[in-house]
């Protein structure tokens, strides 16, 4: 019998993480998922075929809800149940699609562990808890975001509606951040929650996806607002900016581009090697919570409509429902690896949809790559380091409480 799939999906309670589940869920009730099919900036030939197909390997699926909150995690999960139960009813005029899926719902399993990405402790009893109940791990998606925004700079906010109206609405450059917050661990709060406490979990996490059948897959979730405009190296922790949010997003793209060239050079001295797989996505432009701070209740329904008036105006970025905002991540998690073409830019995957709403994957390249390659190199050894003293103190506070 196959094995299932494992994943881990962060902050999976709601917004785009909710979205990755349910889509995650539904496409994996289909023999056939069609996120799993080539997208239009695929440059393989298909025709040739190839014997890797990563999605074939698997039966069923642990899906692990990674949440701060037990009690609104258990209500998400309760809830996804629901809506996929609710699916393959659905499928029921489709006697082969209706019995795939109910034999893939008996190898369902959702199930719920605490993370706070704000606390290094809680990082590392997160993965030393999946460590010891889990044999491997196919994926992890860093989804779990946070921003510090407080408010709206109006005067900023009029001009760019004026200026660059699509732009605006689509990646705003007029909220004002709070600036040198600081983790309980002593690093900057903005980037251990977006960057470094994904960082430790992947490192710890190294020798499951190393015993997964297919190799391991990280998912690293960026944004539109991801930007090297403002970007200091020597600030790397993020405590002196006033645009913490952009730059952690854009120290992603960097972090998560070297590790999978990385993962590429071992490919390339061992093509029947499987070294652990990293991608960065995008949800496009998503009603979610991480601007909540500046809306009330009225200002967040107006602010849905702009989201929709711009599709309408040819934005492909305003992709406005979890759903839709989730199918990036999701095609990266069931399309076969030789989908995706070595490309000598590295490449952000983004949702994307047309002004019908109907969602697609498309390509975005890494801002300035060439510029601050070197700089992103110098943040891994950092973050490395980092990681490695962190992971000794919690070793020895551990021992001092054994």
């Amino acid at each position: 019998m196959a094995k299932r799939r494992i994943t881990i999906v962060t902050g999976a309670n709601g917004g785009v993480g909710f979205g990755i589940c349910q889509r995650l869920l539904f496409q994996l009730c289909h023999a056939n998922p069609s996120d799993a099919l080539p997208q239009r900036f695929s440059l393989r030939d298909f025709s040739k075929g190839t014997d890797d197909d990563s999605s074939a390997e698997y039966e069923g699926l642990i899906l692990i809800m990674a949440c701060r909150s037990a009690k609104r995690a258990e209500t998400a999960k309760d809830k996804l149940f629901q809506l996929l139960d609710t699916y393959i009813e659905g499928l029921k005029k489709n006697v082969d699609e209706y019995v795939h899926a109910k034999k893939f719902r008996e190898l369902v399993e959702i199930r719920v562990h605490l993370l706070d990405l704000s606390t290094m402790h809680s990082v590392f009893k997160f993965a030393n808890e999946i460590s010891r109940q889990y044999p491997y791990i196919t994926d992890l998606i860093c989804n779990a975001g946070f921003a510090s925004f407080v408010s709206i700079d109006w005067p900023s906010c009029i001009m760019q509606l004026i200026t660059q109206p699509l732009t605006a609405v689509t990646a705003p450059c007029y909220y004002l951040q709070n600036q040198g917050e600081v983790s309980a661990d002593g690093l900057g709060w903005v980037w251990q929650c977006n960057m470094f406490g994904h960082y430790s979990l992947y490192k710890s996490f190294e020798p499951l996806f190393k015993a997964s059948p297919s190799g391991g897959r990280v998912i690293w979730a960026s944004s539109l607002e991801a930007s090297p405009s403002y970007y200091e190296s020597d600030d790397w922790q993020l405590t002196k900016t006033k645009h913490s949010y952009e730059n952690v997003k854009y120290q992603i793209d960097l972090v998560a581009t070297h590790l999978d060239l990385q993962a590429r050079r071992v490919l390339e001295q061992d093509p029947t090697s499987r070294p652990t797989r990293h991608f960065i996505t995008e949800p496009g432009v998503c009603s979610t919570n991480v601007s909540k701070n500046l809306t009330n209740p009225i200002s967040a329904i107006i602010k849905v409509w702009i989201f929709y008036l711009a599709r309408l105006f040819g934005s492909v970025h305003h992709t406005i429902k979890p759903y839709k905002a989730a199918i990036a991540s999701v095609h990266i998690l069931l399309a076969p690896l030789w989908f995706f073409a070595l490309t000598s830019q590295p490449v952000r995957y983004g949702a994307e949809t047309d002004w019908r709403g109907r969602e697609r994957v498309g390509l975005s390249p890494v801002k300035q790559w060439g510029e601050n390659c070197a700089k992103g190199e110098t943040l891994l050894e950092k973050c490395d380091i980092l990681y490695e003293g962190m992971r000794e103190r919690e070793k020895g506070m551990m021992d001092t409480d054994a």
